[in-house]
């Protein structure tokens, strides 16, 4: 029988690790939760301020709000650490607590040196002093990068570590939906938080409530993530019986994990269907908003609330996938369907421009997001099973990297497909709807991709890897 020490345990000891139920399910979605109301803290508030109130051209406060996603690579090597370093007893946990901890701290302190690029901005413009506080800002991001790359990498192979083929599915619908819902609980907590503030405060008053919500929102994170993980490992990790190298993870050096993940065909081949899905869903972030002004002349307040109709949708569509979708269709068959209908939804929404009517818009987004759900959650519990236990944190790292660069792509892509549509065609709808297009022709290379995977080979493979090393390395 298994003692309290997870590393005792043997194959015939599975049966007694406890199953995730529901309860456990959305208490690990607290730190999605957590990730959703950093994203708004970050992207949504510090984006608006350098730029509007600090006088950063837009371009420039882009670029060093992206370099978060230029870190990506950094992913494979925290999944790599967390398989063969144990950090307190445990693979996983520890390194979601650093990462939290981590991303607090650098955002408070991200923060304190934006105010000195906008003072240096405004006492002496583009001067040395501006761009070394610049260049400091910037290196702090990527710092903050690298901690959500910290947390977030190993907490998802902390989820395949938990769960087994019949509840993954669930357990996927449950913490990506948490994950909408803090953005949304984030974005209710700042509003909370800021209210006092008007259109035109002086700075000084910006400052003083900016410096409070980045001490407040962040301990929140660093609480959910506690929360989020205390004792899961101990109690429900499977890892301890599907490895076949426990207690001798740390020989699996960075070089011969890259060689198990490169061994099979499969991993490029699932590798760039995350990048053509990821592609066909996020290539409308920068125009979305624009859409809804230029050709449905839609105030600027009617349409920040676009994104809300698709992560309406989205959320049910999450929800829906992962209770019943998935677990009746499979995996596969749940992703290639929700591929097609978000194709499908994107002609929608290129279709409603003819109308001009915002309320078929509304709708187009609506559907859109409700089947970006449904292929999101077949694509994710694809993702959590394409991995092997022994290098799980490495798999993972590199799914997170094909997913990060690939928004990365679809962010600077759509805003230039938009500009060539603007040189192609006078109509804006038109213009407009080649980034649309363009994200339906991604969805049906994921759906051409998605016939070509083969989980069965790839573990095949994946084993036969992993058994070289261990015969001809590790003895």
């Amino acid at each position: 029988m298994a003692t309290g020490d997870s590393s005792f345990l043997q194959p015939e000891d599975f049966p007694t690790i406890p199953k995730v139920n529901l309860l456990t399910m959305f208490r690990l979605g607290l730190f999605q939760m957590g990730l959703g109301m950093m994203s708004v803290l970050t992207f949504g508030v510090l984006n608006r301020v350098l730029i509007k109130e600090l006088g950063v051209p837009a371009t420039i406060a882009s670029l060093i709000l992206a370099i978060t996603l230029f870190v990506a690579p950094a992913r494979v090597w925290f999944g790599q650490m967390s398989d063969t370093k144990k950090l307190w007893g445990y693979h996983r946990t520890g390194y979601v607590w650093i990462g939290a901890a981590s991303l607090a701290i650098t955002s408070f302190l991200a923060v304190q040196v934006m105010w000195q690029v906008g003072s240096s901005l405004k006492t002496q413009g583009w001067s040395g002093e501006t761009y070394a506080w610049t260049a400091l800002l910037a290196l702090l991001f990527g710092i903050y990068g690298l901690a959500v790359s910290a947390s977030s990498t190993p907490f998802t192979t902390l989820l395949v570590d938990v769960s087994d083929e019949d509840n993954r599915s669930k357990l996927v619908g449950i913490d990506w939906s948490m994950l909408i819902a803090g953005t949304v609980m984030g974005a209710i907590i700042i509003g909370v938080l800021l209210k006092k503030l008007t259109v035109n405060a002086p700075i000084e008053e910006i400052q003083t409530q900016l410096n409070r919500l980045f001490l407040i929102v962040p301990a929140i994170v660093v609480g959910l993530a506690l929360l989020s993980t205390w004792g899961i490992e101990k109690k429900y990790s499977r890892y301890a019986v599907r490895s076949r190298l426990v207690d001798q993870e740390e020989k699996i050096t960075m070089g011969r994990a890259w060689r198990i993940l490169t061994a099979s065909r499969q991993t490029q081949v699932f590798f760039t269907f995350l990048v053509a899905l990821t592609l066909g869903l996020f290539m409308q972030d920068p125009i979305l908003e624009p859409y809804g002004g230029d050709v449905f002349n839609m105030e600027i307040g009617a349409t920040a609330t676009l994104n809300a109709y698709f992560g309406i949708g989205t959320l049910f569509g999450l929800s829906t996938a992962g209770f019943l979708l998935v677990p009746r269709l499979g995996k596969r068959n749940a992703t290639r369907l929700g591929c097609i209908l978000v194709a499908v939804s994107l002609l929608g929404v290129v279709l409603s421009g003819f109308s001009h009517n915002p309320n078929l818009l509304k709708i187009a987004l609506l559907f859109f997001g409700l089947f970006s759900g449904i292929a999101t959650t077949g694509a994710l519990t694809l993702m959590l099973d394409f991995t092997a236990a022994e290098t799980a944190g490495t798999f993972i790292g590199a799914w997170g990297l094909s997913q990060a660069l690939a928004k990365g792509v679809a962010t600077v892509s759509g805003g230039a497909f938009f500009n060539l549509g603007k040189q192609l065609t006078d109509n804006l709808v038109l213009a407009y709807g080649l980034v649309f297009l363009l994200q339906c022709l991604a969805m049906l290379l994921a759906v051409g991709l998605l016939n070509q995977v083969n989980i069965q080979e790839f573990r095949t493979t994946a084993k036969d890897a992993i058994a070289t090393v261990i015969e001809s390395e590790l003895d």
